[in-house]
């Protein structure tokens, strides 16, 4: 590749790395937090809460690196808008349109963390329940808009870690054990 073409497609390329960055981080936040959420580590061991949150942040800077990096695409030429308000670009749609809002719900809800004690734990808590729908929706943007969604190095990443976090999210949703008739 000629360091004139490298460069031409640096931002498309930067943009790439960053999504595949925030799907691989956003599908292992999950997966951990489903884990804590479903108390599968009864152990003592380390803290995995540092981790969840690492694993957010990461998430989350990687979501602004993709979108804004496009900024820079010749190709693509977005404005402002085109990346950050869903239906104004017009490109793949709705798979554009499902990854911004995807993106600004999970900014949003990791952002919440740092606000909870104003907004109360408990409402907090249903409001980060909504992170897993929101990393669905990511995926579904990955996979119909992505550039290498049919590759097998982007299936085989995307499956490692996205697999065992559906799994979980599908057990968590299942219903538990029915309560014990009390005795009379």
């Amino acid at each position: 590749m000629t360091t004139a073409l490298a460069q031409s497609h640096l931002f498309w390329i930067l943009s790439r790395a960053a999504g595949t960055a925030a799907l691989l981080f956003s599908s292992l936040a999950v997966g951990l937090g489903l884990t804590m959420a479903l108390k599968l580590l009864r152990r003592k061991g380390p803290d995995l809460r540092v981790t969840h949150e690492a694993l957010s942040i990461a998430t989350m800077v990687a979501i602004v690196v993709h979108a804004v990096s496009l900024l820079g695409d010749r190709f693509l030429n977005p404005s402002v808008a085109d990346i950050a308000i869903p239906f104004v670009s017009g490109y793949k749609e709705p798979w554009m349109s499902i990854g911004i809002v995807a993106g600004w719900a999970m900014i949003v809800l990791g952002l919440s963390y740092y606000v909870r004690r104003y907004i109360g734990s408990q409402r907090w808590r249903r409001l980060h329940r909504l992170t897993s729908l929101f990393w669905v929706a990511g995926l579904a943007h990955s996979i119909g808009e992505g550039t290498d969604a049919g590759l097998v190095w982007f299936v085989v990443c995307t499956g490692v870690v996205a697999l065992p976090a559906t799994f979980l999210l599908f057990y968590r949703w299942l219903p538990g054990p029915a309560p014990k008739p009390v005795a009379r």
